[in-house]
Order: structure tokens, then C-alpha cells, then sequence
């Protein structure tokens, strides 16, 4: 009886003892693991990684890129002889600088000098019969205006006789004396007297003066565009510069002869000048939609302006570039052919551009990533890169100025992912 009851007894002390490490056990682990309840304590959510941002601000990107230039000239003109002669007088030589309208040499000719000679003797000739025959016309005019008026008058002294005979006809009739016959005879020719004096009054006031000079005039006129070629032709006998620059060729000397259309010198263009590049595929993107340039002078630091005049828009087979060139004002001629200058492609203010520091760029093959902070969240934005100035590079598009975007890290990240801004620190 003894032993069983010896057995409840010893399940009871087993159940006992498991009950007692139990309680030990989670006694251990309350203590391990402390719920803060103070409601003043930082309280951090573990879904949320906590990440270094930036704020996205303009910079200067780097120094302007430059490329060497030449100076050109930029126009060379022919200068054609006009006439043919012998050369008189050489008035500028080769390496002169020359203006407009200078005259460069002189020619001589003895058949241009007798034909001017002969023109005027002929244009003189005939302006003298002119003058005479216009004095004849005169004459000759007046003369049969005079006889137009004594016909007038010889012709209303017999209009007067015919009326009267035509009152006295028709009292004739009116007492039987004459017939009716008579009296309609005398009543038309006196009608008729009266029409051919009014058609002769007529002639005396529309009456033109005798013109006997028309087939002179005409002879007159093509003497003088005789007169006036010749005179041009002494005119071209002095070969003159047509533009202002330096003359480059002129190969003759007095007594040699020319022969016109033959070309007497050769003269550059200095003012505007010419300054010319050849630029490079990425060079070609800067100066795309410009329509001017700064260059630089040797050892000279101001920077000077020229208008671009011309940008190819193909490449170059041969030097594999792109040809620029500017013309600027070169009144002083400071500016010689054959001098090196610098172009200046990229203008200050093109230079100051929304930058970010190239390891918070994402790439993924041809794309480039930010992750933009947006409340407790950050967005996977796209972005077009531009220049590369390490450590920064150039955003042409997808960020504005102002916007937050990750440092630390971006590539653990994923777009909408939560985060907790740890720190806002500069590029």
C-alpha cells in the first residue's frame, strides 16, 4: 500500500520541477528582451533604411574647353585689267596695303586717246548742224504761219463780199428778181467760204513748228554713247584696288603690256577677318545654336567675341572634324594671317550646371538612375548625363535644383523603398 502511493508522489515532484525551470527560463529571456515604453525615446522602425542625401545645386562643372584656330584672311579678289595697253605708271606693289578705289597701276593708250578725240569731234559736229538747222526750222516755221494768216484774212474780206451778195440775192427773190435756184446757189457757196475759213484757222493755231533736226538727233545720240564708251575706256586705263586689304600678287612693271580681262593683282581681305577651326564630335555638340564665340589672343587673357559665319554640319573625310569659322572686326589689322588663337567653346555661364557626384549614379546599361527622396520613400528617377568632371557630372534632364537625392549606397536600394533620411551632407 506503500508503494503506491510513493508513485503519484514522484510525477508530482517531476511536474513541479519542470514548472520551476520553465518559469527560470522565461524569467532569462524577459530580461534579454525589454519593451521600451517610454513614450520620449527614439523608436526605430527597422523597415526603414536609414540613407545620406545631398541636395542637387548648380556648379561649375570644369574650365571652358579650348581649341586652336588660325587666322585667314577672309575674302581674296581678282583684279582684271579693263584695257588693253602699256603700262604707264606701277602705283602700289606687291605686300602694300591697299584701299578701295587706290589706284594700283596706270596704262596708256594712243588708239583709246584718238578714238576719244574723234567721238568728240563728231558729237561737236553734229550738236553744231543741229543748232543751224533748228535756226532754219525756226524760220521756216514762222514764214508759213505768216502765210497762213494773210490767206485768213484774204478769205474773211471774201466772206464779207459773199454775204453781201447773198442778202442782196435774197432780197432779189423776196420781190421776184431772182429764182429760188439762184438764191440756194449763192447760200452754198457762201456755206463752203465759211467752212474753209474756219478749217484754215484752224491750221494757223494747231500749226507745228518744222522740226528739221529728228534724223541729227538720233545721229547725235548714238555719237555721244560713242563719246561716253570712250571715256569709260580711259577711265579703265587706271587699274583700281576694288576692296580694301593687302595685296598679295602684282607681277608687272612700267612698259610691260596688258591685255584686257588680264589679271593684274591679287588682294586679301583683312577687315572682317577670318578665324578658323576644326572641332571634334563632342567639341561640335558645344557650339551647335551658337552664334557667337570667345577667343583668346597669345599671351594675351581678354576674351573677345566673334560671330560665328559658318558651322559644318557634316564631317570632314579628310581631317575627320568639323570646320567652324568666325569673322570678327579687324579694323587696327591686329589680326595677321597665319596666327594662333585660342577658341573658347564653352562660355562661363555655361559652365555653372545642376551636377551629381558620380557615385550616386545607378547605371543600368545604357540608362543612368538617382534615387530621389520623396517624404519616407525614394523614387528611381532616370536622368540624361552630360559632362564628366570627376567627381561630378553634368544632369542635363530628370532632376530639378533643390531635389534630394541619395549618397550613401544607392544601388541597395529599389524604387518606392522606405527610407529615413540619416544625414543631408554636401556633394
Amino acid at each position: 500500500m506503500r508503494q503506491k502511493r510513493r508513485k503519484p508522489q514522484s510525477r508530482t515532484v517531476r511536474i513541479a520541477s519542470i514548472l520551476t525551470l520553465s518559469i527560470g527560463i522565461l524569467a532569462g529571456c524577459s530580461d534579454t528582451a525589454i519593451v521600451n515604453t517610454d513614450a520620449n525615446s527614439v523608436y526605430t522602425d527597422q523597415s526603414q533604411q536609414p540613407v545620406r542625401v545631398f541636395k542637387v545645386i548648380k556648379q561649375k562643372i570644369g574650365d571652358s574647353p579650348e581649341r586652336v584656330a588660325e587666322v585667314q584672311f577672309s575674302a581674296q579678289f581678282k583684279i582684271m585689267s579693263k584695257a588693253t595697253g602699256e603700262i604707264e605708271q606701277v602705283m602700289k606693289k606687291r605686300g602694300d596695303m591697299v584701299q578701295e578705289g587706290d589706284v594700283i597701276l596706270k596704262l596708256k593708250s594712243s588708239e583709246i586717246l584718238a578714238g576719244r578725240e574723234a567721238a568728240a569731234a563728231t558729237v561737236q559736229s553734229l550738236q553744231d548742224a543741229i543748232g543751224k538747222a533748228r535756226v532754219r526750222g525756226q524760220k521756216e516755221t514762222e514764214n508759213q504761219k505768216s502765210e497762213l494768216s494773210n490767206s485768213i484774212q484774204k478769205m474773211e474780206l471774201g466772206m464779207t463780199s459773199l454775204v453781201r451778195s447773198y442778202n442782196k440775192m435774197k432780197n432779189d427773190f423776196d420781190i421776184g428778181l431772182a429764182t429760188k435756184a439762184q438764191l440756194y446757189q449763192m447760200e452754198t457757196q457762201m456755206m463752203n467760204a465759211r467752212m474753209d475759213l474756219d478749217q484754215m484757222k484752224v491750221k494757223l493755231q494747231t500749226f507745228d513748228p518744222i522740226d528739221m533736226t529728228s534724223e541729227m538727233d538720233s545721229q547725235l545720240k548714238a555719237a555721244k554713247l560713242t563719246l561716253q564708251q570712250v571715256e569709260q575706256s580711259i577711265q579703265n586705263l587706271e587699274v583700281k584696288a576694288t576692296v580694301s586689304g593687302l595685296m598679295t600678287e602684282m607681277p608687272f612693271e612700267a612698259g610691260m603690256g596688258i591685255q584686257a580681262g588680264a589679271q593684274i593683282a591679287m588682294i586679301q581681305r583683312l577687315d572682317p577677318i577670318k578665324i578658323k577651326s576644326q572641332l571634334s564630335d563632342e567639341e561640335m555638340k558645344l557650339a551647335s545654336g551658337k552664334t557667337e564665340m570667345s577667343y583668346l589672343l597669345p599671351n594675351n587673357k581678354t576674351k573677345y567675341q566673334g560671330a560665328i559665319s559658318y558651322l559644318s554640319k557634316v564631317i570632314d573625310p579628310e581631317t575627320k572634324a568639323y570646320e567652324i569659322n568666325l569673322e570678327v572686326p579687324n579694323k587696327d589689322l591686329s589680326l595677321k594671317p597665319g596666327t594662333k588663337l585660342k577658341l573658347q567653346l564653352s562660355e562661363e555661364k555655361d559652365l555653372i550646371v545642376l551636377t551629381v557626384p558620380t557615385y550616386s549614379i545607378v547605371r543600368e546599361g545604357d540608362n543612368a538612375y538617382v534615387y530621389v527622396v520623396s517624404g519616407d520613400t525614394v523614387e528611381k528617377r532616370n536622368i540624361q548625363l552630360g559632362r564628366l568632371n570627376e567627381p561630378k557630372q553634368e544632369v542635363l534632364s530628370g532632376l530639378k535644383e533643390g531635389e534630394m537625392v541619395v549618397k550613401s549606397n544607392p544601388s541597395a536600394l529599389t524604387d518606392k523603398a522606405k527610407v529615413q533620411v540619416a544625414a543631408v551632407e554636401e556633394q
